[in-house]
């Protein structure tokens, strides 16, 4: 009877530790598929934000060319040989430059009329895209955007388009072509080699397009049904080939295909998925259930050397010497254990305390990468000052140049004339390096100096150290400044204001037919406007809302920092003025610098003026 019934107790304890070890198992394994998912899905946030940008940055790319008037023209005007012949080549140096694809225009019954690969053996000339979705997207005034493998050329890519106009300023009448650019994303497909999971990328219906598994791509998630394949075979969006789903695959081939992390991307309905190795997750549940067994194991064993204990001293009035014996051979075998699980609880110990060293070592490299990218961004804004030192420098030496001359001459007045100018000039390099440096040590205890200023003497002065500039990019400074007026401020940055919208209008017409920057000071009532015309293309709608955000640049990399204008608003805005900007109707661009004239300011505190270099500079 005692037999029968320990028997079920041990029955009983093995299956209760089986359940127990099983539940670890699942428990494990449930925490550690949404670990791994959890940091696939940060990875794929990564990969997903890397991507939108990439596709986001060429969005305004063909409606910047679509109001090109040589597009137009050769819309207008399609036998016109030598105007497209012009725009071929104004495609493909765009295209090198902007590292796209292709770039191509197509009039309204989508026959391509200029290409920036018309001079390569699958040009995009003559060939017609009507039945691309991106086409009639386009053509009915929306832009386009679509996925496939290129007609002419056999080569996917990501295409955008947009509609061109006659006019485009006035855009309901109807389109009377598409421009398109083609923009490809093999790159990823190599930056995704690089992992050892399975990186996909697939389009609405759930077609594989991009992947770190070749035999994946052209490939769908699940079997489409005939209307899909009719609609992809109608676009030739992956030309002719029918899509078979992965698991058609052999099994080498869609290794890895099953359980996976999405996010969605793009404006195309795209789904970006990783797919976990599953191996992981079985290894992590394996780890936890046979730590598991390890405890259940050690507490099995402690209970039975108890149970051992228990039968020995009840069988002490049997038999002493085998009691005594059992004791000891009892005790050595929880010594034994015990020194096992001691030494299992020190591995334990040295490999958490590796992992401390590890995360220490993690923080403290963040760390240095957080100080290296400060350090890179103040040598980035000390090189973009150095353009407010050129003219300084060039005026010291024509001003050089000429009291040499006069000397010579004899002429000592002017020469001394010369000299004062070089000394004012050397004293606003000080001051422009001086606030250089307090920005280079946070410094607040230094204030610039409040006075009047005469805003036709500043301008005059900024007009001086940039006339050398205007004369040799060809471009003609006209000044209206006969009204004077006087404000409250520091005329170094006064005048730095003054250079940085000069040296603006001066970029604005550099490729503009008629090269006019035209300066004026007015006053209004209680105000002094100073007004800075261009004749450039004016301000893009899309540049206008970000234009006096700091970092906010359109120039190329190395020309601009983005902070000219931000510095400039903030100066005027300390002077208790304002900085606006907006496109003349006649074209171009103008900036207006509104600033209370010096008697009106005569009650009002100074303390923001005088604060504004440790925010500005």
């Amino acid at each position: 009877m005692n037999t029968a019934k320990q028997k079920a107790r041990l029955f009983l304890a093995v299956a209760g530790a089986c359940l127990i070890v099983i539940a670890v198992y699942l428990l494990g394994a449930s925490k550690a598929r949404n670990d791994i998912h959890a940091a696939g899905d940060r990875q794929l946030q990564i990969i997903a934000l890397d991507l939108e940008s990439m596709l986001e940055r060429y969005e305004t790319l063909p409606f910047t060319l679509g109001v090109n008037p040589e597009v137009v023209q050769v819309l207008l005007q399609p036998a016109d040989r030598a105007a497209i012949q012009r725009l071929n080549l104004l495609l493909k140096l765009i295209q090198r430059q902007a590292k796209v694809s292709a770039i191509y225009l197509m009039d309204r019954e989508g026959n391509t009329l200029a290409a920036s690969n018309w001079d390569e053996a699958m040009t995009f000339v003559g060939k017609n895209f009507a039945f691309r979705p991106y086409f009639r997207d386009a053509v009915r005034g929306g832009a386009g955007r679509f996925y496939g493998i290129g007609n002419a050329t056999g080569e996917p890519g990501y295409f955008i388009a947009q509609p061109v106009y006659a006019d485009s300023m006035h855009r309901r009448a109807a389109p009377i072509g598409v421009i398109a650019v083609k923009i490809g994303l093999a790159e990823f497909e190599q930056t995704w080699r690089s992992s050892q999971e399975p990186i996909a990328l697939a389009d609405r219906s759930g077609v594989v397009f991009l992947s770190n598994r070749p035999d994946w791509r052209y490939h769908s998630m699940t079997p489409l049904n005939e209307q899909a394949q009719r609609h992809l075979a109608g676009t030739l969006q992956y030309a002719a080939q029918t899509i078979y789903p992965i698991a058609s695959l052999p099994r080498s081939a869609r290794a890895g295909f099953g359980d996976h992390v999405s996010k969605p991307v793009g404006r195309l309905g795209w789904q970006l998925m990783m797919f976990p190795a599953q191996a992981r997750i079985h290894r992590a549940a394996l780890l936890s259930a046979l730590g598991a067994f390890l405890v259940l194991a050690a507490t099995a064993i402690g209970y039975w050397a108890v149970h051992q204990r228990r039968r020995r001293l009840e069988e002490r009035q049997q038999s002493r010497k085998a009691l005594q014996q059992a004791a000891e051979e009892l005790d050595r075998k929880i010594v034994q254990r015990t020194q096992e699980l001691l030494q299992a609880n020190q591995h334990l110990e040295s490999r958490y305390a590796k992992l401390q060293e590890a995360e220490h070592l993690l923080r403290s490299t963040q760390n240095e990468l957080v100080q290296a990218g400060k350090l890179a961004m103040l040598g980035q804004m000390a090189a973009g000052v150095t353009h407010e030192l050129n003219q300084p420098l060039a005026a010291i030496r024509a001003f050089a140049d000429n009291a040499v001359t006069f000397l010579t001459r004899g002429q000592a007045d002017k020469a001394a004339e010369n000299l004062g100018h070089i000394s004012s000039a050397s004293a606003r390099m000080g001051a422009i390096i001086g606030q250089l440096k307090g920005f280079a040590r946070k410094s607040h205890d230094t204030a610039a100096a409040v006075a009047t200023v005469d805003l036709a003497q500043s301008i005059r002065a900024s007009a001086m150290l940039l006339e050398s500039e205007f004369r040799r990019h060809d471009v003609r400074l006209d000044m209206d400044i006969d009204t004077s007026a006087a404000v409250l401020g520091d005329a170094v940055r006064t005048e730095q204001v003054l250079i940085n919208l000069l040296r603006n209008a001066l970029d604005a017409v550099e490729n503009a037919e008629q090269r006019t920057v035209v300066v004026s000071l007015d006053r209004q009532e209680k105000d002094a406007l100073v007004r800075i015309r261009d004749s450039g293309p004016g301000i893009p709608e899309d540049v206008a809302q970000h234009l006096f955000e700091p970092f906010f640049t359109t120039k190329p990399s190395g020309k601009g920092l983005g902070l000219g204008l931000a510095i400039s608003s903030s100066i005027v805005q300390a002077m208790n003025g304002q900085l606006s900007a907006y496109n003349l109707p006649e074209g171009g661009a103008e900036f207006t610098v509104r600033l209370p004239l010096a008697a009106d300011q005569h009650n009002e505190h100074g303390g923001a003026l005088a604060n504004a270099g440790s925010h500005t500079d």
